[in-house]
This record gives C-alpha cells, sequence and structure tokens, in this order.
C-alpha cells in the first residue's frame, strides 16, 4: 500500500507543472510566516498578513481538482503542508542559534533580536492550529470542488467559477473556523462571537481575492486539458474508476 501511493505520488509530480506546485508550496510557507503581522483588526473582521497569500494556494487547489481530481489536490496540499512543517522546523532551530540578524547592527537593540527570534521561531500552537485547518480546508475545498463539477462542469469559465467560488468559500470558512477554534479562542481569548463573526467575513475577504484571479486559473487549467498535460496520471486513475464501477 505505502509502496503503491509513493509511485502514484511520483506519477502525479511528474504529470503536474512544476511552477505551479511550486507556487503552491511557496505560498503555504510565506503565509505563515506573514501570519505573524496583522493587518486588520475590528470586532468583526481580523486579517493578519498571510491573507494576502491564503488564495494562491486555494486557487491552485481549484486548478488542479479540475484536471486532476480531488484526491490528487488533497495529495498534493499534504506535500506542501509537509514541506512547511519541515521549514517551520528549521526557522526555530534557526531561532535558537547564537548571533545576531542584520536588524540588531542597525537599530543595536537586543529586544529587536529577540523579537525576530520569536517571529522566526514561531509559537508550536500556531504552527499547530495553522496545519490542523489546512489539513481541513484542503480536503473540504477539494471534495466541493469535484462534487460540484460532477454536477455542472461543461467545460466554460462559468461553470470553473461556481465550483471554484463555491468550493474556496466553503474551504476558507473552515480553514478560518478551525484555526480561530484551535488557536485565536483557546489561546487569544477570542469570544465565540468573534470566532464566528471573523471567520466569516475573513472567508468572504479571501473569496474576493480568487475571484479576481479566477480567469487566469481557468485559461491554466484549460490549457492543461487541451495539450494533454498529465495524461499519465489522469489516465490511470480513469482506468481505476471504471473498474471499480
Amino acid at each position: 500500500m505505502f509502496r503503491r501511493t509513493l509511485e502514484d505520488y511520483k506519477v502525479l509530480l511528474r504529470s503536474i507543472p512544476s511552477a505551479t506546485v511550486t507556487c503552491f508550496v511557496v505560498s503555504v510557507i510565506l503565509m505563515n510566516l506573514l501570519a505573524n503581522k496583522e493587518l486588520i483588526s475590528l470586532p468583526w473582521l481580523a486579517l493578519d498578513c498571510g491573507f494576502t497569500l491564503s488564495w494562491v494556494s486555494f486557487l491552485c487547489m481549484d486548478m488542479i481538482c479540475k484536471r486532476f481530481g480531488p484526491k490528487a489536490s488533497v495529495r498534493v496540499s499534504l506535500l506542501a503542508l509537509s514541506i512547511n512543517l519541515a521549514v517551520s522546523a528549521l526557522f526555530w532551530l534557526v531561532s535558537l542559534a547564537p548571533g545576531m540578524w542584520g536588524a540588531y547592527y542597525d537599530t543595536g537593540s537586543l529586544e529587536v533580536n529577540a523579537a525576530l527570534n520569536a517571529t522566526i521561531g514561531g509559537s508550536w500552537y500556531v504552527v499547530l492550529g495553522s496545519s490542523l485547518a489546512m489539513l481541513c480546508s484542503s480536503f473540504v475545498n477539494s471534495h466541493v470542488n469535484q462534487f460540484i463539477g460532477h454536477l455542472t462542469d461543461n467545460g466554460s469559465f462559468a461553470t470553473f467559477a461556481l465550483r471554484s467560488y463555491v468550493s474556496t468559500g466553503v474551504g476558507q470558512l473552515v480553514d478560518n473556523l478551525v484555526f480561530a477554534i484551535v488557536v485565536s479562542h483557546v489561546f487569544f481569548g477570542w469570544s465565540w462571537l468573534q470566532v464566528l463573526t471573523c471567520s466569516v467575513t475573513g472567508a468572504l475577504a479571501e473569496l474576493a481575492c480568487e475571484v479576481l484571479l479566477s480567469p487566469v486559473g481557468f485559461r491554466v487549467a484549460s490549457a492543461w486539458e487541451r495539450e494533454g498535460v498529465g495524461e499519465e496520471y489522469v489516465r490511470t486513475h480513469a482506468s481505476e474508476r471504471e473498474a471499480r464501477a
């Protein structure tokens, strides 16, 4: 079973264009790092700077799901999550290393150096919460996207938009809710009203960003289909579905 999964991963990673996988992984790493800085903080809306990139990962998932299916989208999400955890561990080790950050020599302040170590090193509960949130949201996003696609997809932008917008809205809501419950409510003292309100408004703001770039995602995914990109993986899994049927 493990060997079969590993071989399937190899075929999948050979099939998906490397630029898409790279954008996906980098967006996940950077949005977790940028989440350390507050962007908007209101009683009904809370956004950190990770918001500027969170929509990228969901757009990549929607593109992958359209061409390769939900299983492929979830597997690439797991890969991105694993790399992010490895990078987080590296950042934590670097924060423990002796020495000064470049900002120390500009300010001469030990407090600045300590703050940078704390930011780069991160907090275990933030990393845990964001990882759990991504795991849940990627599963929900991919399967909702595929479900709607089975019902409506005729190859047009309108149906791509429908499946992407609904799945992203639901997925982002799940992502925000899981993180808010696990981290913001438990460690930051958010009320349940704040958890719900900020999760909903945050999901709407993140969805709006994807709406702006969804035409690009549609054109790229459609080009993959026209050019037969990843045909080996698509053909293999189509045969498996037919055999099960």
